[in-house]
Formats: structure tokens, sequence, C-alpha cells
């Protein structure tokens, strides 16, 4: 399924289609990208059976030692069964830093602006995959892994997870 244009408006749709993908091939794992708790709640609604992990961004990405998605957000996702996850993005983190410092390009990057050519919401899905699996949220089985572009879900992947120190191990 291909969308005209990216964004949170193929949300539900996409979740809808990654779940029924997820059964046909007999999963039972989902992983996404969820800054403030949105698509989280929509993926609760879709994905019965599944074990949900909830990925976000660490203190400090948007301003220094602020928290993007609310802590009772997170706190009701985890009652709910959700495992939820804030970490430095897998694919930028100190590099993205030396980046803005020194300017040019390092391998991370590169390997996120590579996906990016497949999509934005393609980057995101195979990230929060890798920080899922780093986190030990994971089993090492195939999931399915969503992920967006700006906000909302648009993308849906089905992925066997890597930890970054086997990133290409990821299939």
């Amino acid at each position: 399924m291909f969308f005209d244009k990216p964004g949170k408006d193929n949300t539900e749709q996409t979740l809808k289609l990654a779940f029924e993908r997820g059964k046909e091939l007999g999963l039972n794992e989902a992983v996404l990208a969820s800054t403030k708790g949105d698509t989280a709640y929509k993926a609760l609604e879709i994905f019965s059976g599944f074990r949900i992990t909830v990925v976000t961004y660490h203190c400090g990405f948007k301003e220094p030692f602020k928290k993007v998605m609310s802590d009772e957000t997170k706190n009701d996702l985890k009652e709910k069964g959700v495992n939820v996850v804030s970490a430095t993005h897998a694919l930028s983190g100190v590099e993205r830093s030396i980046t803005k410092k020194y300017t040019g390009i390092y391998p991370v990057l590169l390997i996120a602006d590579t996906l990016r050519l497949f999509g934005q919401g393609t980057k995101v899905a195979v990230e929060v995959s890798i920080m899922a699996a780093d986190a030990g949220t994971l089993t090492g089985n195939d999931i399915i892994s969503i992920g967006g572009t700006a906000r909302g879900a648009d993308t849906a992947l089905v992925i066997k997870p890597a930890n970054q120190s086997d990133l290409f191990d990821l299939r």
C-alpha cells in the first residue's frame, strides 16, 4: 500500500494494515514510534493480542532536560501493558552533536539518510526496532515495526530486529 502523501492522516490505515499482515504471518510483537502517545493509543485499539513496544524521543531531544512524552502518558501506557522506551536515536545519537559542531557526514547519519531514500517512515521504523531491541523489550522474533513522517504513522515493515551492535544482521 502506498499513500499519496506522508503523515498522520495515514495512521489508522497503516496500523490496521500492519496488524492484518502481522496476523497473516503469525507475528505477535509490534514496535512503533510515538511522540506524545497518540499513535500508541490508536495501536492499543487495533493490535489486540500483540505485545506492543512504544519508542519515544529521549529527554532533551527538543529542549534540554525536557521530556517529550509526559510521565502521565508513559505510566498510563505501561498500566495498559505497553512497553515504553525513551532512548537516544539509534541512527544519530552522538553523531548528530558532532555534525552540528564540526559539520560533515558520519557513518550512522549516512545510514539514516540512505534509509530516508525509501521515506522518513522507513528510517523511523528501522530505528525504533533497534532502540526497542537495545532496551530489551523484544524476543528476537520477527516484528511489525511502524514509523512515520512528522506525526502519526505512514510506514510499516516486517523486520527481523537486531541490536545496534549487530545492525547489519537486521532483516
